[in-house]
């Protein structure tokens, strides 16, 4: 990225006018405390929501929304040159329309057009206005030219509207745009991914489960990852205590049988199914309808049963033809030991592209924010990825699915 006079990456937040640009100042907050220089742009209607003494006191930086002011810089030019990126949240409809059109009528617009450095928008705005066919078109024009649009969230709305158009956590917005500043390619744009990630729960009783210390971490830095390169992304959760990657949507589950169906009906139209979620092997037979009381004497043993393999049922389903046939199938394997014989015996077993192996247990992989592992290749030799972020590991897992991609000629 191009270092600025301090060295500092130069970021422009634009912020259009919605009822959500008080939460552009958690985004604005967490850019400067991570190091970045922050010009901030808001239209003019969007100083209704919040005044330029808040933004300017926490960039640091003047503020202005007009292109007459300073006009020696011409600022409406140099803004956008000299940015290594440009976020706009909240992006409303009305912002993404003029952006999809090339209109400039204010600073913010001049920017867009004048950045050749990546662009995020994050859009916020009511349902009905996301779903418009005019906002569809508009965003799918801006993803066309390379723009990163992330999907609003779904949620509380204002008044007592629910529904998609929310926008998503700054940090999760912040997540996404530290991905694009590192320089995440832009392999993925136009597919649909399916992540999943947790861990399932086997219900005993009302109260008890059989489950295991999968956090989601790892599927969510995948997910996270996918949408930095332009990916649609799909996220079945399984028990998951985070806030949703910005731009995916999630769709929550409890049990394996929960995930099977969700991950089916997600990959319908998926490019590629990436199984990162700890499923449960084993079920009890017959869950209690009420709590099961301690007695005098020994517990009853608990009978199981087998999950759904869903790794291997995906991979049967493509090789005999059927629907959902993802192009590209990758799954996880947790290893206590023997890990690197356990995984290539996986891989042949399930029948799927890729296969990242690692060991777990005493602190390892499980509930960390780094990770270490071995990505098996069917037919390729094995990628070692070294300690780590859990973004490295994903971006490594990305490169080799959107390798085995077929791409239009």
């Amino acid at each position: 990225m191009t270092a600025g006079r301090d060295d500092r990456p130069r970021v422009v937040l634009g912020v259009a006018a919605g009822i959500a640009a008080y939460k552009a100042c958690e985004l604005l907050r967490l850019f400067t405390e991570s190091g970045h220089d922050v010009r901030v742009i808001p239209t003019r209607e969007a100083l209704r929501f919040v005044g330029e003494p808040t933004w300017a006191a926490l960039s640091g930086n003047p503020v202005t929304s007009e292109v007459w002011e300073s006009v020696h810089e011409v600022p409406h030019v140099r803004l956008g040159q000299r940015a290594d990126l440009v976020v706009v949240a909240p992006a409303t409809a009305d912002l993404l329309a003029k952006a999809a059109h090339g209109l400039a009528g204010d600073l913010l617009t001049g920017t867009l057009l004048t950045a050749r450095c990546p662009v995020v928008f994050a859009p916020a705005m009511h349902t009905e206005m996301w779903e418009h066919p005019a906002t569809r078109a508009n965003v799918a024009t801006l993803r066309e030219r390379g723009s990163v649009v992330v999907d609003p969230a779904s949620g509380r709305l204002t008044g007592a509207d629910t529904g998609p158009g929310r926008l998503p956590d700054p940090a999760e917005i912040f997540e996404v745009c530290r991905r694009v500043l590192s320089g995440a390619p832009r392999d993925l744009a136009g597919r649909h991914v399916v992540v999943s990630a947790g861990g399932t729960r086997e219900a005993i009783d009302p109260v008890r489960f059989i489950g295991n210390r999968s956090s989601g971490l790892q599927g969510y830095a995948l997910a996270r990852t996918a949408v930095a390169r332009g990916a649609r992304v799909t996220v079945v959760a399984a028990n998951v205590a985070l806030p949703d990657p910005a731009g995916a949507a999630v769709v929550r589950v409890e049990s394996a049988e929960h995930m099977r169906a969700a991950v089916l009906d997600a990959a319908r139209d998926a490019d590629a199914v990436v199984m990162a979620a700890a499923v449960a092997d084993f079920r009890p037979v017959a869950a209690s309808d009420v709590k099961i009381k301690k007695t005098g004497g020994e517990p009853e043993p608990i009978r199981l049963a087998k999950n759904p393999d869903i790794l291997a049922e995906l991979c049967d389903r493509r090789r005999d033809g059927l629907k959902p046939s993802p192009e590209v199938i990758a799954g996880f394997a947790a290893e206590t030991h023997d890990v690197l014989a356990n995984g290539r015996a996986k891989l042949e077993r399930k029948g799927c592209d890729l296969l990242v192996v690692n060991q777990v247990g005493d602190g390892l992989a499980f509930g960390t924010p780094d990770n270490a592992a071995v990505i098996l290749v069917a037919g390729g030799d094995p990628v070692e990825v070294p300690r780590g972020p859990k973004e490295s590991l994903a971006d490594a897992l990305w490169t080799l699915v959107s390798a085995r991609l077929s791409h239009p000629a």
